[in-house]
């Protein structure tokens, strides 16, 4: 059932992103919304704001099962904290960080193999995660969500699931995700698809979270057709653009690195807010996003996935079609 819509400001914490601490003229809070109001308000608000924050849209008792089911499923990598439960996901503190990092867009070049060594047998059970019936056949099916998503866009039968997904964790203290969007990875289809982001667990505002930037799809969408229009004045073509544009990206897709700087530069707040099991934020593919370094003080573990949708009667990016590997060249 939806849950209470809360819409407190952030408070006098630091919130620390990669390249430093967020002023608290640099935050702002992310609008929530219900489920339940009017489609073409819902619909107003996505194109206004580049997202739409829905609170408590999936029953919470689905998200807490696909949770303690990936930290179960992580256990043997020495992962938890002993003596808690796998919900709970508690960071075992006596590991390093480093051990323990976090997979998917922006952590390495060309979406390689993070950690050396000694996360091996971590990363190998996070991999493997994105391919367990509890996740792949339930998660990433949930009728909801998906009801929901084809109702909002329009889509009815036509709508697709990409079936690469990621799946993603933030242990405390190791780094965000840096500035990105989702076009940046889907170039090879249509500027239409709708990411949503399931946050798996509550996260608090210091929990690591998604951030979005204020107005940020604008600013995405400028950065874009900016590069393609120069591209194509110099006489590239299409593959030629998208190649060119892609090669001016940092490492692993970003736009940068550090949000704090990215934010000053073009006079844009972030906007952050706390999640709860439930909750959904939907996101246009240029929606501007990072996250939070997870400085949680319960040492809980930030856990999140990205599903993608699009229109099946319209060209999308073919390379989706499989399950996330590393080194996939997306």
């Amino acid at each position: 059932m939806p849950h209470p819509v809360s819409h407190n400001p952030p408070s006098h914490n630091t919130y620390h992103v990669n390249d430093g601490p967020l002023q608290p003229h640099q935050t702002g809070i992310l609008r929530p919304s219900r489920p339940d109001l009017p489609l073409d308000e819902l619909r107003r608000r996505y194109q206004e704001d580049g997202y739409l924050f829905l609170k408590g849209l999936l029953h919470r008792t689905d998200i807490l099962q696909a949770r303690a089911a990936y930290f179960t499923h992580l256990a043997p990598s020495n992962i938890l904290k002993p003596g808690t439960n796998a919900v709970e996901g508690i960071f075992n503190t006596s590991n390093h960080a480093a051990h323990f990092p976090g997979i998917g867009a922006g952590s390495t070049d060309e979406n390689g193999r993070p950690g050396g060594a000694d996360a091996a047998r971590f990363v190998d059970l996070a991999l493997a995660a994105h391919t367990q019936g509890w996740y792949k056949d339930v998660l990433c099916k949930n009728a909801d969500l998906h009801g929901f998503v084809a109702k909002f866009t329009g889509w009815g039968g036509d709508m697709r699931t990409l079936r690469r997904t990621l799946l993603r964790n933030g242990t405390p203290g190791n780094r965000a995700i840096g500035v990105h969007y989702d076009q940046i990875f889907l170039r090879q289809g249509e500027d239409t698809s709708v990411t949503a982001w399931v946050p798996m667990g509550d996260i608090s505002m210091q929990g690591g979270g998604l951030i979005y930037l204020e107005r940020g799809h604008i600013l995405g969408r400028e950065i874009e057709y900016d590069f393609t229009a120069k591209a194509k004045a110099a006489g590239m073509t299409d593959e030629e653009a998208r190649s060119a544009f892609n090669a001016n990206m940092m490492h692993g897709g970003l736009l940068a690195d550090g949000p704090a700087e990215f934010g000053r530069k073009h006079d844009r707040r972030w906007l952050l807010t706390e999640y709860e099991a439930g909750d959904v934020v939907l996101h246009t593919p240029y929606t501007i996003h990072a996250s939070t370094i997870n400085c949680d003080p319960d040492n809980i573990i930030r856990l999140g996935t990205d599903l993608r949708f699009v229109d099946s009667s319209r060209p999308w990016d073919m390379r989706w079609s499989n399950d996330y590997a590393f080194g996939d060249g997306v």
